[in-house]
């Protein structure tokens, strides 16, 4: 990874960065990519959004996201900066499948991904969790809370999304910055772990623990995602 330059303030690289780190921030149509982004970047996030038209009505399934108006069409862009003098730049991708042609230039040189879940609509993940899977990038799950989803067991969860036992899974609101840069430090400290197994070049990440303070973002270290409402609880069995 790049070595980053020595920087004041503002919309630069805080002077203790070290580490630029590329992660795609993944999910299927209208789970909140875009709401994460916008609630952790330290800079001004920049959006490819489009209206939604008559067009995309037949191809565009609007099932549980019905006052949805509009659609990322190339990127969403986004900078975080954690404490260890990691940054992040996140990289939001399309949930559609007619954009799935920008999927391997987006994905390029990213080393790892965030794929927000839907659990009102957790078929629509499995389509991007094998995209992520092919394209061989370690990754973490959010699950993006909404106040009509049903609850379910950690173990249903894991066997719906068909995931390996050491996958992070953590619950998270996208629109809050603290679950949402909570769900961020669960996949690095992924990432970090699996250097740890497997040393090679780029495996010099340093410990995280939360954003770094020159950005005049909260820190989170030592935040109890239970005591803060992120993390996953029981809840009544799948009938």
């Amino acid at each position: 990874m790049a070595s980053a330059p020595s920087s004041s303030s503002g919309l630069h690289l805080p002077d203790s960065a070290r580490e630029l780190v590329k992660i795609l921030v993944a999910g299927p149509f209208g789970v909140g990519k875009t709401t994460l982004i916008d609630s952790v970047s330290e800079i001004r996030p920049l959006h490819t959004e489009e209206q939604l038209s008559e067009a995309s009505v037949a191809v565009d399934d609007l099932a549980g996201v019905r006052d949805k108006t509009t659609t990322t069409v190339a990127i969403d862009f986004g900078r975080i900066s954690l404490n260890g003098g990691i940054v992040l730049y996140l990289f939001g991708t399309p949930g559609q499948e007619r954009f799935r042609s920008l999927w391997k230039d987006i994905a390029y040189g990213a080393l790892g991904a965030l794929v927000l879940v839907d659990t009102r609509r957790i078929d629509d993940s499995f389509e991007v969790l094998g995209l992520v899977e092919d394209a061989g990038l370690p990754y973490a799950v959010a699950l993006n809370t909404f106040p009509d989803a049903r609850q379910y067991t950690e173990e249903q969860l894991r066997t719906s999304l068909d995931l390996e036992p050491g996958t992070p899974m953590v619950a998270c609101d996208a629109r809050d910055t603290r679950a949402s840069i909570d769900a961020l430090i669960s996949l690095v400290q992924h990432l970090l772990t699996r250097m740890s197994q497997s040393p090679g070049p780029g495996a010099s990440l340093g410990p995280v623990t939360g954003p770094d303070p020159g950005t005049g973002a909260d820190p989170v270290a030592g935040v109890d995602p239970v005591a803060d409402g992120v993390a996953v609880c029981p809840a009544p069995e799948i009938p």
